[in-house]
């Protein structure tokens, strides 16, 4: 059968859909009382951000397409303007969940804890008094009003800002700043008239101002000596009148604005790629708004206001029951005192002392293959082996792909430090990663004053690829040293993504990344890669390639597997091809941890497709692509996902894992988490739902205690190293005595 006859829509998802049940399952974590506390309120707040970046890029573009009246539709047989209304009122479903979790499930979790999230009008005097001086001395000289009159247009809201809206009644006769600054009036005010409006009956016309509440002061304020918290909106609403001297304040209400923030850079060419990323980082600051929160119960007038001046849709409003951008929880347990048990148990990653900066790296990695699982592997060691690259006499270069790094990089300095030592530095800086093209635009800067050779990418790609290689003169000729990864170069995420990645210098693999280096910095177009798959197009025909292998073999009537995991699944022609190789016996076992346009529930299946997905303390971000057929296996790992973007528009790669115990380690990573009886979630047709039952089994608090388990071992071996090391200093003493003596 071939898998084109599996292409209508009622077997697909809608990938948007299917997102906003991903970020569900997040919820569900902040839901769930086997997490703990503070670690439930952060899940609450990474929902929150999880849906501002959706909203920023994949609500933006459907809103874009639907504008343009393109009515061509997806897997799923649905157009923009229809995903664009189903997604909204999901949406809005999702919220009032979001908002019920906070105020019946997570506050009162905290006031049981002595934790508490007050309004300011429920502290007593003290307190109030506290906050008082703490707006006078602290937020009054920072606070800004803006004014919407005949004079003054309605401000720019700036994306993701938190705002506050005050509408106002005059109180003394109109003057102007003109007739405050000639005359001998106090200057008291910025929101003075021009003219006095009133209505017929001689009252004052309602005024509108703004107040932006600054971010460089936490939204969380802390009361002295206690875990008590207030926001800091709420702070500013209190006491917002000093702003307005002769006016009433006669309401007020907090907004935020989420506007389109998907970067459309035009790639003709990438002569001049970093200026026209730069331009377009400031024309998206403009973009325009699709989803504005206002505080349910708000003021109708100050809303219409909004919504008039705003120019947003009755869909894309957000009338919040609750304390709008909950993202603010994400900071909750680091303020908090004391509270230990609340948070998950601390560990250190594990370093093999074979892969710390006292040992030889290229001698371990010459001797043998490393396989690396992050957190629970410390990402230290990559850092260790770009840091020995650099300071190495015997590394001749060093070529890197960099998509994502951390604020504050320890690789980026090595990296220029290797240049400035006479090495051949050169790096490909993704100047276009989402978010992180300023950070990545001043890394690249960066790196070419300190002597690298830097590319920005390639026409109409992203570079997502994972690669760092060192050319080193060793003994016996060059020799190729390799780190492939699953995830980005950063050290921060590195402690709270897993990813894998493969320390090696096969010498096949070595040929393949040169080869891939020099494709993209210069014009070489390799005829084939010896174990390296490489998007656009190897990864895919790869893939597709395995499937058919399963399907040869199941045709047989021998056992087949297909066992893969990723993050989303949404490639239409690969979900197709898995359902033929379902309908043709191949067992498929998928672990996906968000997007699924995949259906598990479809006749034709036999039931030979089991889908799970686990959301748990640490985001899974790995991808494994492992195919068993009649007792072989074959293990892959990979910076990509099976979706249409990462397989036709990245540069991606797909690489092998063949030594023995490398090759075992990664099978028993795969078959650790699908015996996850505890985070996991069961896909069953297009919904997933938690396991019936209490489980025994949580994968990465197995990982968590295997690391304890070797750094425990390794500190025996080091008190028994050092146990040795005195019996012999004893022993020897004891015989030169003995000596002397004689």
């Amino acid at each position: 059968m071939d898998y084109r006859d599996f292409y209508q829509p009622e077997n697909y998802v809608n990938r948007e859909l299917s997102w906003i049940d991903f970020n569900g399952r997040v919820l569900e974590e902040a839901a769930s009382p086997t997490n703990p506390l503070l670690e439930r309120a952060n899940f609450l707040g990474i929902t929150q951000s999880n849906v501002d970046e959706f909203f920023m890029v994949r609500v933006a573009s459907l809103s874009k397409l639907a504008a343009a009246g393109v009515t061509t539709t997806d897997a799923s047989g649905m157009t923009p303007a229809a995903q664009l209304t189903a997604v909204n009122e999901k949406e809005h479903q999702m919220v009032a969940r979001r908002y019920q979790v906070y105020k019946d499930v997570l506050l009162p979790a905290l006031e049981a804890k002595d934790i508490h999230l007050v309004a300011v009008k429920d502290l007593d005097q003290h307190q109030h008094d506290y906050l008082q001086r703490y707006f006078n001395d602290e937020l009054l000289p920072v606070l800004t009003p803006m004014a919407d009159d005949s004079s003054r247009p309605f401000p720019f809201i700036s994306n993701n800002s938190l705002n506050v809206a005050v509408k106002l009644i005059r109180t003394a006769p109109a003057t102007t700043a003109k007739e405050v600054l000639e005359g001998d009036q106090e200057v008291v005010t910025t929101i003075s008239q021009p003219h006095e409006k009133k209505e017929q009956d001689g009252k004052y016309e309602e005024e509108f101002a703004t107040v932006r509440v600054p971010e460089v002061y936490k939204r969380l304020v802390k009361m002295p000596s206690s875990n008590i918290f207030v926001l800091l909106d709420d702070v500013i609403k209190t006491f917002i009148s000093v702003l307005f001297p002769g006016y009433a304040v006669q309401a007020t209400g907090t907004y935020r604005v989420v506007r389109d923030m998907d970067l459309d850079v035009a790639e003709e060419d990438t002569s001049d790629l970093l200026r026209a990323v730069q331009h377009q980082l400031r024309e998206r600051e403009h973009g325009h708004v699709i989803r504005l929160e206002v505080e349910q119960g708000m003021d109708d007038w100050l809303a219409a206001h909004l919504i008039d001046n705003l120019k947003v849709g009755e869909e894309g409003v957000y009338r919040i029951a609750g304390p709008i951008d909950l993202t603010f929880l994400k900071k909750l347990s680091g303020m908090v005192s004391d509270h230990e048990e609340d948070r998950y148990s601390k560990f250190t990653p594990y370093l093999a002392p074979a892969l710390d900066m006292e040992h030889n790296l290229f001698d371990a990695i010459r001797e043998k293959d490393h396989l690396m699982q992050h957190p629970y592997d410390d990402f230290q060691a990559v850092v260790n082996f770009i840091h020995q690259a650099a300071t190495d006499p015997k590394t001749l270069a060093i070529k890197m792909t960099l998509y994502r790094v951390s604020g504050n990089s320890p690789i980026i300095k090595y990296l220029g430090m290797a240049a400035q030592q006479g090495k051949q530095v050169t790096v490909l800086v993704e100047v276009k990663a989402r978010f992180d093209e300023q950070n990545n635009v001043h890394w690249a800067r960066r790196l070419e004053r300190m002597g690298c050779h830097v590319i920005y990418g390639l026409v109409g790609l992203k570079t997502h690829c994972k690669l760092a290689l060192v050319i080193r003169r060793d003994e016996d000729g060059i020799r190729r040293y390799m780190h492939l990864g699953t995830g980005n170069y950063n050290d921060v995420t590195a402690n709270f993504y897993t990813d894998m990645g493969l320390f090696t210098c096969d010498y096949e693999l070595g040929v393949d990344l040169t080869n891939l280096f020099n494709m993209l910095s210069g014009f070489a177009r390799p005829r084939y890669f010896h174990k390296l798959r490489v998007s656009p197009g190897g990864i895919r025909n790869f893939i597709n390639e395995k499937i058919d292998e399963q399907i040869e073999v199941a045709n047989k009537g021998l056992p087949a597997k297909i066992r893969m995991k990723m993050n989303s699944l949404s490639d239409k022609q690969i979900i197709a091809h898995l359902y033929a190789a379902a309908a043709a016996g191949v067992k498929v076992e998928l672990l996906i941890r968000g997007i699924t346009c995949l259906r598990n529930d479809l006749p034709f299946l036999h039931g030979n497709i089991t889908v799970h997905s686990i959301v748990g303390r640490f985001l899974e971000h790995s991808r494994i692509y492992y195919f068993e057929a009649n007792g072989h296996s074959e293990i892959y790992l990979a910076s990509a996902d099976m979706m249409t973007r990462n397989l036709n528009r990245r540069v991606e790669e797909l690489f092998p894992v063949t030594q023995e115990d490398t090759k075992a380690r990664a099978i028993e990573i795969f078959d650790t988490m699908w015996q996850d009886d505890v985070k996991t979630r069961v896909l069953k047709g297009d919904r997933y739902t938690p396991l019936p039952f209490s489980g025994q089994v949580d994968c990465q608090e197995i990982f968590v205690d295997q690391v304890k388990q070797q750094e425990r071992g390794q500190h025996q071996e080091q008190k028994n190293r050092r146990h040795l090391n005195n019996v012999f200093e004893t022993l020897s003493r004891h015989v030169n005595n003995l000596r002397l003596k004689k």
